[in-house]
């Protein structure tokens, strides 16, 4: 997005003071005539930048000259970079914060690119839960962000299918997930790190012993690496199927969406009819039965035999029920 862009180019000239044309392009991924069009763009908004042609020429910024993003302060500058949506930073106890680092970014920019910004903010709106999610009452999530940020270890118990357990973590981030708050922390006795449904934490001790964060575990690789693997497991059992034409534009709609791009990708020649055979990684035929009944008579299931007397059985109930 050029306003974006056009900040990004600011604040690095501001950096740097001078660059080259080529440089910016090739950090922007732009061309060099889109640079020249960015810094003329600038100078009409007021920002004193020149250019000077020559091998030892370049884009200049005016010595002296700065924003006023000096005067954010830490906690405004991870409102801004924490990647979150303000009713979730508000959660943490950042929403005023953000607010202040919002007012103070759009002080320093120049009136067209504030006018920009401001539409975009009107404009467009981030809501990550799904619909009819209630929020979860959360009396830790503070006491555990706490530990976050100061990096101390904290004794939880945490709540589980088998019973209740006692654990010292070594908390490492926190993570929204549709709605959802996790905690990602190492467990020092098993020398893990491991993923804690915040509202299965039942009790916290804080005030524990400072440990050190390891300075290369990034929390959003880590994640996203834990949550294709965790989703690896859920995929056990594999079904066959035939669909028609009108089941397998619906078939995106019931099934996970890995599998379901999978199955698609690798779907047969449709026959006279137009029906495709299918197979579909499940995570058990239970669940499967439960994501294939919406599609109804537009589905035949060919395997497993169980699965498909199953899909029969309830089929014949229903033609019961509503005859």
């Amino acid at each position: 997005m050029k306003a974006s862009r056009l900040v990004s180019l600011l604040l690095t000239l501001q950096q740097r003071r001078s660059a080259r044309a080529a440089e910016l392009a090739q950090l922007f991924e732009v061309s060099v005539r889109t640079v020249y069009r960015d810094v003329a763009a600038l100078q009409a908004a007021g920002v004193p930048l020149w250019t000077e042609p020559g091998r030892a020429g370049g884009i200049r910024l005016l010595d002296g000259w700065r924003t006023r993003l000096d005067g954010l302060t830490g906690a405004e500058a991870a409102a801004l970079f924490a990647g979150a949506a303000p009713a979730a930073l508000a959660e943490l106890g950042l929403g005023s914060v953000l607010l202040a680092a919002q007012a103070k970014v759009l002080a320093t920019l120049p009136e067209p690119l504030r006018d920009r910004a401001r539409t975009i903010a009107q404009r467009f709106h981030l809501d990550a839960p799904g619909w009819f999610h209630r929020g979860e009452e959360l009396p830790h999530l503070m006491s555990i962000a706490e530990a976050v940020w100061e990096q101390r270890r904290v004794t939880v118990r945490y709540r589980r299918a088998d019973g209740s357990v006692r654990r010292v973590l070594e908390p490492y981030g926190l993570v929204l997930k549709a709605g959802v708050w996790y905690l990602v922390a190492r467990v020092p006795d098993a020398d893990a790190v491991r993923t804690y449904r915040l509202v299965r934490i039942t009790a916290v001790e804080p005030g524990g012993d400072r440990f050190e964060r390891p300075a290369d575990f990034a929390l959003a690789q880590w994640w996203t690496a834990s949550a294709a693997a965790f989703d690896r497991t859920l995929i056990r059992d594999r079904v066959r199927l035939r669909v028609s034409p009108h089941g397998l534009r619906r078939l995106p709609i019931v099934t996970d969406a890995a599998a379901r791009d999978e199955a698609i990708l690798h779907t047969g020649p449709p026959d006279e009819r137009g029906w495709c055979e299918v197979e579909l990684a499940v995570e058990s035929p239970r669940v499967a039965l439960t994501q294939l009944l919406p599609l109804g008579a537009d589905v035949e299931i060919l395997a497993p035999e169980q699965l498909r007397a199953e899909f029969a059985a309830v089929g014949a109930a229903i033609a019961a029920r509503n005859a």
